[in-house]
């Protein structure tokens, strides 16, 4: 349905054009190749922003296919290839990104990501150090700060961190994944607290909902957080802090926060409630 309203929206620009411009030929086709180029970058940000994965990816292979040395093609089928999970292309296809005469440092960032995401630690932190110290970008400090995390080296990793939220104005991501880093080296209460600055930049993460609760069971807290949240994430947060409890061995708490959440949850809690029968017919 897009390609025939895209269609009509530039035959109808190439006829405006042709009457205001005296229906000289040259000018026309320059007119038409301008609105083209501007068609052509809207679908593409499209298929980036919105588009399915496995279409993204097949309309930048075919538009590399027409033209292969065009560098915004070549990002898009990158980009389309990490969203579609197909790493193994994704790392090569970067890896031309980066190679082409104008590839830039925001493309060797997002060739280590993708090395990232493939678990290739070492080739991701072996790409981000040919990127000069002056490239100062929030997704390059992102990806820093996972690296010094992997590597236990916390002095690092804080500075990462701390550089990257000050660098976006969506810090949610940056602030749960720190606070997690604080929650695996044992510091929960530091880790609460920068879970709860990133609920304040996006009151809807849930995920940092579910590591405030475990924050706090950690601290032996099993009173649920007070941040915004339906029945439904209520219950889910009764169950993982009943999951923490038990694993310290309060039972009796445990068994009281299950029975929560089943009671809770707008609809049956399955999980909950298979929990609560191993509990009581001392399966563990």
């Amino acid at each position: 349905m897009r390609q025939p309203v895209l269609l009509t929206l530039l035959l109808g620009s190439a006829i405006v054009i042709s009457a205001c411009s005296g229906s000289k030929p040259a000018n026309v086709s320059r007119a038409i190749d301008a609105v083209n180029a501007v068609d052509q970058k809207n679908v593409a940000e499209l298929m980036l922003a919105s588009g399915n994965p496995e279409e993204a990816v097949t309309y930048f292979a075919t538009q590399v296919e027409r033209d292969p040395e065009n560098l915004a093609s070549q990002r898009g089928l990158a980009r389309s290839l990490v969203r579609a999970g197909r790493l193994a292309e994704a790392i090569p296809a970067w890896r031309k990104v980066t190679q082409h005469p104008d590839g830039t440092q925001d493309d060797k960032v997002m060739l280590a990501e993708a090395h990232m995401r493939a678990n290739d630690w070492e080739s991701a932190e072996s790409v981000l150090n040919t990127v000069p110290p002056t490239h100062e970008t929030f997704d390059r400090y992102r990806l820093e700060a996972m690296i010094a995390d992997g590597k236990k080296d916390w002095e690092k990793a804080d500075h990462f961190y701390e550089t990257a939220a000050g660098l976006t104005t969506r810090p949610s991501g940056v602030f749960n994944n720190w606070g997690f880093s604080k929650l695996t080296r044992g510091a929960p209460r530091e880790a609460e607290q920068l879970f709860a600055q990133a609920l304040q930049h996006d009151p809807q993460l849930f995920t940092a909902k579910t590591n405030m609760a475990l924050a706090r069971a950690a601290q032996g807290n099993y009173s649920l957080p007070l941040v915004r949240m339906t029945q439904q994430e209520r219950a889910m947060l009764l169950h993982t802090m009943a999951i923490a409890a038990i694993r310290k061995d309060d039972v009796n708490v445990g068994r009281t926060l299950l029975q929560e959440a089943i009671d809770t949850h707008p609809q049956h809690f399955d999980e909950a409630v298979r929990a609560l029968r191993a509990l009581d017919g001392g399966l563990g």
